[in-house]
């Protein structure tokens, strides 16, 4: 399981440290895309595929757009020597990436986002909705 909270810096070069951990779940090779909330995700292969199966079992006409959304920017990545990944250029500027990077454990994927954003993102939980949400999932 994917958890935790990981801070990076992004090199000129667009290379990513992945984290130790995370990488061990991922796998050697692991596919990033574009994701909701102007942050990345990254899959494991196998995570990634039953995505594409779910797909496979919807109808086309009202999956067209998130297939696109998923497939267009997708990239297979595999760290090197050094655990770094390098992330396209599209991708980067979709997720606003220029330096400060976090990466977040999300159960059976990785969301990368810029720091900033990220900050952002977590201050503005709301408490009361958060739980309404665990009770709507009985957790």
């Amino acid at each position: 399981m994917l958890m935790g909270r990981y801070d990076y810096s992004i090199d000129a070069k667009g290379r990513l440290n992945f984290p130790a951990r995370f990488r061990q779940e991922m796998g050697e090779t692991f596919v990033v895309t574009r994701w909701l909330d102007d942050c990345l995700v990254a899959f494991p292969q196998s995570e990634f595929e039953r995505v594409a199966q779910t797909f496979a079992e919807k109808s086309m006409v009202k999956s067209r757009d998130i297939q696109r959304f998923l497939f267009s920017a997708a990239a297979e990545v595999q760290p090197d020597s050094h655990g770094r990944i390098l992330l396209p250029a599209n991708l980067r500027r979709h997720a606003h990436l220029e330096k400060d990077v976090t990466i977040i454990g999300s159960r059976n994927h990785a969301e990368i986002w810029d720091t900033a954003l990220w900050d952002a993102h977590e201050a503005a939980f709301d408490q009361a909705d958060i739980q309404a949400a665990m009770e709507e999932l009985d957790i």
